[in-house]
């Protein structure tokens, strides 16, 4: 009876570990600045792009309005039933026209089964977020760190 417990036990946490299958990171992570068409932005501009922007790699990113940097990888193992990933954002202290200091921005994405590519970046566009020092990226699937860069913004 005991060994027929036992046997039971290892088959569900078996399955158990198989049905929650780690997503993971799959080849090299690209970072740095994305590529831009304009060069001059005003406050509060966006330019829409393509999902397929070149990235100049630098950890060494400019200050200036419409400037895009981050990280672009592929995760493996994706599926529907995934945990969605954390992208947790550490600034050296972003202060919005509230008043309000933010050392942090946390946003949560679902897993998109399909794509082939997946993106964490932030693009400046108002002044109060360019902001010099030091920017730390990071990827969370649940507790589990699935990538990280730092960057100096100057």
């Amino acid at each position: 009876m005991h060994l027929i417990r036992l046997i039971t036990l290892a088959s569900s946490l078996l399955f158990c570990s198989l049905a929650g299958a780690d997503v993971r990171v799959e080849g090299p992570i690209e970072y740095g600045v994305f590529s831009s068409p304009q060069h001059d932005f005003e406050p509060g501009e966006r330019v829409l792009s393509h999902t397929n922007q070149t990235i100049e790699a630098t950890t060494q990113i400019p200050a200036k309005l419409g400037t895009k940097f981050g990280m672009r990888y592929r995760l493996a193992g994706k599926t529907a039933t995934n945990t969605p990933l954390t992208l947790l954002y550490l600034t050296p202290g972003v202060t919005t026209p509230d008043g309000l200091r933010h050392d942090k921005f946390v946003v949560e994405q679902t897993l998109l089964q399909n794509s082939a590519q997946d993106l964490m970046a932030f693009e400046f566009s108002e002044n109060y977020e360019l902001v010099p020092g030091e920017w730390h990226f990071m990827v969370f699937q649940g507790d589990r760190l699935l990538a990280e860069q730092r960057f100096d913004v100057r």
